[in-house]
Formats: structure tokens, sequence, C-alpha cells
């Protein structure tokens, strides 16, 4: 639930809504002042050891590192208008001894894109956990019903049989490679590093000047510390093309899943009728058709897939306008567009992934689609059949087609389909195959062909995450 005085301020859904409470709290305020912190006591440590700043300012500055007061920032920032040297100050009034040498040397972005890129890793950490969990989730499903025959659509008309499982494989094959890239993205993360204002690290040149120490060896001492590369090259902030590769891989993501809860919600609907998603005793459908049964979870699935997909755009432009050594019209929207895509994509899986260990599979609706239209791909082994027993290819292919279009018209009707029984009828069919032979032809649940394997050997690669 919101906040008691959601009616009095704005709150943003993924503040409460959306979202686990382990994503919400490191892409929380007071997290990122946090990580904040860690970068400066690791500044802090990096410049002691070229005798800059005392053991005793560096272990005061460890001793209050976690504790964060966001009232007072917020008061100071409210005077100074920035906010980043706003904790500066109200981590330095906590430290009676360190608090003169915080941010010793430093930018903004110094400090700033180094914790962001340490968060946009963690994020990834939680996506990929989350990720895994779907994808075994799927590897059971696509197991139980590797084998079990359903109808198959094409342009949203009926084409050949395939299986349960075969459909399910092929929205988890597209997650697979979707774990793949977010792994190798997560690998080249990189933080800004230390390099000062546009990047020269001059001013830690200054102040490293007599100590034995290089800006490069001050920058690789922070860094090692914090457990995070950096760019050998990076103007005041870390390159933004970076934001543009993460955002892109976690759209990809959205859109993988939000194929296969687009696909759930087609096949939930009466004209379908073979899948549904879970359905609570109490729940409710609709506040004026108390029958309905929405496919909500799914349709969340894609309203926020939509918004993850909108957000690599803006990305772009933040990386292609970036000009000269930076601009600051990136970092309103990039304090929106990174966390609530990874909100977005960790509520997303979470759904997703109860959508497909709950999922519902009418097997009376699946048998009924496959009867009534299934019989129309199985002819092609009628006509196979008659090829191999001497008849003329062409005019059987026509007569086939031409009572396809008489049993076609009868469904259309409502009617039964009656295809098996005027192929049987044909006495120019059954002069080169006999009826009962054509009525084993035309079951086509035994036209999948090597689906269940396919199927189940995607299943043990879910399984292995190869």
């Amino acid at each position: 639930m919101a906040s008691k005085d959601m009616q009095a301020v704005y709150e943003s859904p993924f503040s409460w809504r959306y979202g686990s409470a382990a994503m919400r709290g490191l892409w929380s305020e007071a997290e990122k002042r946090r990580r904040w912190r860690r970068v400066w006591v690791a500044l802090a440590e990096a410049e002691a050891g070229g005798g800059l700043v005392t053991p005793e300012q560096v272990a005061d500055l460890k001793a209050h590192q976690d504790e964060i007061d966001l009232a007072r920032a917020a008061e100071i920032e409210a005077e100074i208008k920035h906010d980043l040297m706003a904790e500066v100050r109200a981590y330095a009034e906590q430290c009676k001894i360190g608090g003169g040498i915080i941010h010793l040397g430093a930018t903004s972005m110094d400090v700033s894109d180094n914790a962001e890129a340490l968060r946009q890793r963690d994020g990834l950490d939680i996506i990929l956990v989350g990720l895994r969990d779907l994808l075994i989730a799927f590897s059971d499903k696509i197991d139980g019903w590797a084998g079990h025959p359903c109808m198959g659509w094409t342009h949203l008309q009926p084409a050949e049989p395939t299986t349960i499982g075969y459909r399910l494989a092929a929205y988890a094959q597209d997650l697979l490679a979707d774990e793949a890239d977010l792994r190798r993205i997560r690998a080249d993360l990189r933080g800004k590093g230390i390099k000062g204002a546009v990047g020269t690290a001059a001013s830690y040149g200054e102040l490293l000047a007599g100590t034995g120490i290089t800006p490069a060896e001050l920058e690789k001492s922070v860094m090692r510390s914090l457990g995070l590369e950096a760019f050998p090259v990076a103007s005041q902030t870390y390159p933004r093309r970076q934001d543009v590769t993460l955002l892109s891989g976690l759209a990809t993501l959205a859109g993988s899943i939000y194929r296969f809860a687009f696909d759930l919600r087609l096949l939930q609907s009466p004209a379908f009728g073979e899948w549904a998603e879970p359905f609570g005793a109490k729940q409710v459908g609709s506040s004026a058709m108390p029958f309905k049964r929405n496919p909500i979870n799914a349709e969340k699935i894609d309203s926020l897939g939509r918004w993850v997909a909108s957000l690599p755009g803006v990305a772009w432009d933040n990386a292609a306008h970036s000009l000269l050594e930076r601009t600051l019209d990136d970092s309103a929207n990039r304090r929106m567009i990174i966390p609530e895509a990874f909100l977005a994509i960790d509520e997303i899986l979470i759904t997703a992934r109860r959508l497909v260990q709950d999922l519902q599979i009418d097997e009376g609706a699946v048998a009924a689609n496959l009867a009534r239209y299934g019989v129309f791909s199985a002819t092609e082994r009628v006509l196979m059949a008659l090829g191999r027993a001497g008849a003329d290819r062409q005019a059987m292919h026509e007569r086939i087609r031409e009572h396809s279009l008489t049993a076609w018209a009868a469904i259309q009707e409502g009617k039964p389909n009656p295809l098996i029984e005027l192929m049987e009828g044909d006495q120019e069919i059954v002069k080169h195959v006999p009826s009962e032979q054509i009525r084993a032809l035309m079951d086509a649940s035994a036209y999948i062909g090597s689906a269940p394997e396919r199927a189940k050997a995607l299943a043990i690669a879910l399984r292995q995450g190869d």
C-alpha cells in the first residue's frame, strides 16, 4: 500500500506498487548517499597513502559512513541548491576529525558516476537472479508439456500443430539469450574513475605533487577498493553510451516477456480458451461485470514493458547530446529512467514467474481446437501418401482443396468439421489410399515432427544456463 499521506503529495507507483523491497531499497535516496560515502571513504584511503589524509581522519569517515541523515541533507540543499555538496556538508558535520577532507580533489561526478555504476551492477544482479528463477519455471513447464499437441497459429490463422511445450520453449529461448546479454552488460559496466572536472585529472596532479603517488595510481587504488573498473577515457562523466547499452538490454528482456504475456492474453480469450493466468477465489475481474476473468497480470507486464521500451530513446538522446565535456540536461531524467527501468523489470520478472508457475491450461479446449482445425494441416500427410501411391499430385491437390473449402464453410456456420468424412467419401482418393488410412493420417495430434525432442533439449539448456 502507498503511504498514508499519498492523497497530499504525489508518489511514484514504483515507491510502493511495483518492484521488490530489495530493488526499491537499492534505488532509494538513502542508498544513493550511502554509495557516495563509500566513494569518499575509498578516496580518503587512497589519499592517506600519500600522506594527504591521516589514518584518524579515514577512521572517522568510516565510523559515520552509514549514518545517513536525509532531513539534514535536505535542509542544506534547500540553501545551497546542490544535492551532492549538501551530503558532503551533512557528512562533515558528523565527522569532527575527518570532515574537512571529504571530497578532497574531487568533482561531483567522480563520486556520483562511480556510485551509480555500482548500483547498476547490483541492480543487474537482482534482475539476473529473477530471470534465472523465471527460466527454471519455464524449464519445468516445458518438460511437462513438451509432447502435448496443440494447434499452431500463423497470422492468427490456424496453421499446423505444434506442442504446448515447444511454444513455451520459443519464449524461453529468447529469455536465455537475454540472460547472456545482461551478463555481458554487467561484466562490461565501468565507472568514471577519479579524473576530475573534465577528465584530465589535473586537480589530482596538483594535489599529489611531491607525494610519490600519480593520479593514475590514486585512481587505481580507489577503483580497486570499490571493486569497479574505470573507463580509460572519460570527460566529466562516464560515457553516456553505457546507459544506452544498459537500458537497451533491459528493454529487450522486457520485449521477450511482453510477447509471452501478449500470447497468454490471446489464448485466454474465449475464441481460443486454451490458457489462463491464475485467478484468486475472491479476485474481482471487473467493477461492472461480475463474470469477468481478465488477464490483469499479463496486461500489467505488457503495460510496464511498453514503458521500459521507451527509455532507451531518452538514454540515446542523453548520450548523443552530451556536448563537449558534458552538459547537465541528462541529470534530471537519469534520476527517473535508470531506477524505474530496474524497478519495472523487477516487477515484470516477479509477475511472469508467477504466471508461468501457475499457468492454467485447459486440455479440453486445446483438444477441441486441434480437432476443429488440425485436420486441415493433416491433409498434407494424405497428399504425400497419395503421391507415394502413384496418384496425380496436382489432381489430388485440387480435390483436397475443394473439400477443405467446403469444410471451412461448415465451420463458419458453427457445424462440426466434416473434412475427414468428405475425404473418405471421395472415390478418387480412396482408390489410392484406403479410408482407414486416411482417418489415421488426418489425426493431427501425430503431426508434430520433432517438437517434443527440441522442447526437452531446450529445457535442459535452461537448467544448465547454456
